[in-house]
């Protein structure tokens, strides 16, 4: 049920790079207990201002490697296992793409269970 959407600027990461990204955050998913199977993403590389961002907010020196990842899932988990899945973020990014961890910035989207359709015009979480 996390929809997962990436953006990265334009030819700052290879494919193979790209894929990892994708991986990575996978990986930090399941680390919470998201199911394996679970896993819809859209990865998108951004031309040259597309993806505008402050390069020191919060005192984060971040670079043209920044990775902006938002993840729309079920509400209700808890304050830790959210600070969990940031902490894995950073460092699986690092490990398997290369990614410095002061450039993952990671936003949560909370919605009620009803809010998705996985096909069929069926909405197959709502009660």
């Amino acid at each position: 049920m996390p929809f997962v959407r990436i953006d990265i600027q334009k030819g700052r990461y290879d494919a193979t790079q790209r894929k990892a990204i994708g991986e990575a955050v996978h990986q930090s998913l399941l680390e919470i207990g998201v199911p394996a199977a679970d896993r819809f993403q859209v990865l998108s590389e951004r031309a040259e201002g597309e993806l505008v961002f402050d390069r020191t907010y919060l005192g984060i020196e971040r670079s043209d490697g920044f990775v902006a990842v938002q993840i729309t899932w079920n509400a209700g988990r808890s304050l830790d296992l959210k600070k969990q899945l940031y902490a894995a973020m950073a460092k699986h990014m690092t490990a398997m793409a290369g990614v410095r961890p002061e450039d993952v910035f990671v936003n949560l989207v909370e919605v009620a269970r009803e809010n998705w359709s996985f096909g069929n015009g069926q909405a197959q979480y709502a009660p």
